[in-house]
């Protein structure tokens, strides 16, 4: 197995907060310590990116994703622990960071470029390069004090992904840029991907996590909530951030029954997973047997990938459709009706239980399909599924 490109050991960071403001010198040096107290931004946090990877860095505000960002890129020393690296690393961290505001666009680039290890030379290979993508030919001799924040970002972005580096680290500025700019970063980003450069992105776009990241890192209170692939760690923030039940398990259930596999799709051949608005959705669960039960209770939710909020919960029980008893494989599937779903992105739970309620085999929001194309943001909830039931 390789060894990790980027290694987190440990790092824990504290700052040292004062209580109250001495409102002058005098105050301030007779002020007792115990006005002063410590706030652990990071606490004990480890994990590795290997080569080529791309991770997610998420969490909620305040979880310590930014300054975690920093003491990897060294603009921070951890209190504890250490960061270890190979090869050049670019980071795009704040509107401006690296930036001199009384120098114009052009000395920036060229000053940046040198923090970054690049000659006068190299810069010159690269400087029309950087200028073209970030589209600001007629700005480059200003002050880059004069720059509206979109301004910075589109030179920031663009001075870090031309200097070659192996790893590159990008905090939530993108979302600064426009919409067409930031489709041209998750594309050059792409690039990168393919070229075996490493990437670690701090984002609350958690759609961008599933589809760039290969690798997702939860941070919560400084320390590290969850470590998994991106959809995981998604389901699980979503959970923390706008679940309102505290018992929320990912997966439970005593397993006679168990959930072997899910597929979500049109039902139409379609691609697995992606639907358009006016499509009917189909939900087909294979269940496998390792303890004969008398009778089943299927069941699967529907949630918006927005809200987080159900918008279809059907059971096979409520629906009058008996299910049992169940002793070999079993195929169900549910045919929701046609309909205009918004664009976006839903997630599906899925449940098997008895008809009194014991949980076999349960999935919360374990699976997800995508809804392309611009619909007429109709979805309804209380859509009533048919159920159709073959042994395998």
């Amino acid at each position: 197995m390789t060894e990790p490109i980027l290694e987190v050991e440990g790092v824990s960071k504290r700052f040292r907060l004062s209580k109250e403001r001495p409102s002058s010198l005098k105050r301030r040096l007779l002020s007792s310590r115990s006005s002063v107290e410590d706030f652990w931004a990071l606490r004990d946090v480890t994990f590795g990116v290997r080569e080529g990877g791309a991770t997610g860095l998420v969490g909620p505000n305040g979880s310590g994703k930014t300054t975690l960002l920093k003491c990897i890129a060294g603009i921070l020393r951890p209190t504890r622990g250490r960061v270890r690296y190979r090869g050049r690393v670019a980071a795009l961290l704040e509107l401006g960071a690296g930036f001199h505001p009384e120098l114009t666009g052009r000395e920036n680039v060229y000053l940046n470029a040198s923090f970054l290890g690049l000659s006068r030379r190299d810069t010159d290979r690269v400087y029309a390069e950087i200028v073209a993508f970030s589209e600001l030919e007629g700005f480059m001799e200003s002050q880059v004090k004069f720059y509206s924040s979109g301004m910075l970002v589109r030179l920031g972005f663009s001075v870090a992904v031309h200097v070659g580096p192996d790893i590159l680290l990008v905090d939530e500025v993108l979302a600064v840029g426009d919409e067409a700019f930031q489709r041209r970063c998750l594309e050059r980003i792409g690039q990168f991907q393919r070229e075996g450069r490493t990437i670690v992105l701090v984002t609350h776009a958690l759609d961008t996590v599933i589809d760039v990241c290969d690798r997702a890192v939860m941070l919560d209170h400084g320390s590290v909530h969850l470590e998994d692939e991106p959809a995981a760690v998604v389901r699980e923030l979503r959970r923390v951030l706008l679940s309102d039940d505290p018992n929320f398990v990912p997966e439970e259930g005593t397993r006679e029954l168990e959930i072997a596999r899910v597929r979500i799709g049109d039902g139409a051949g379609g691609p697995g997973g992606m639907i358009h608005p006016g499509d009917r959705l189909v939900i087909e669960v294979d269940v496998s047997v390792h303890r004969p039960v008398q009778a089943l209770d299927a069941s699967f939710a529907v949630l918006s990938g927005v809200s987080n909020r159900p918008l279809v919960v059907a059971h096979t029980a409520e629906l009058g459709v008996p299910i049992g008893p169940v002793d070999r494989a079993t195929r169900i599937r549910f045919r929701l009706p046609p309909t205009d779903w918004e664009p976006g992105r839903y997630f599906v739970t899925v449940g098997l239980e008895s008809p009194e309620g014991h949980r076999y085999h349960v999935q919360t929001q374990r699976y997800f399909f995508q809804v392309d194309g611009g619909g007429s943001h109709r979805a309804r909830v209380g859509l009533v599924p048919q159920v159709e039931i073959e042994a395998l």
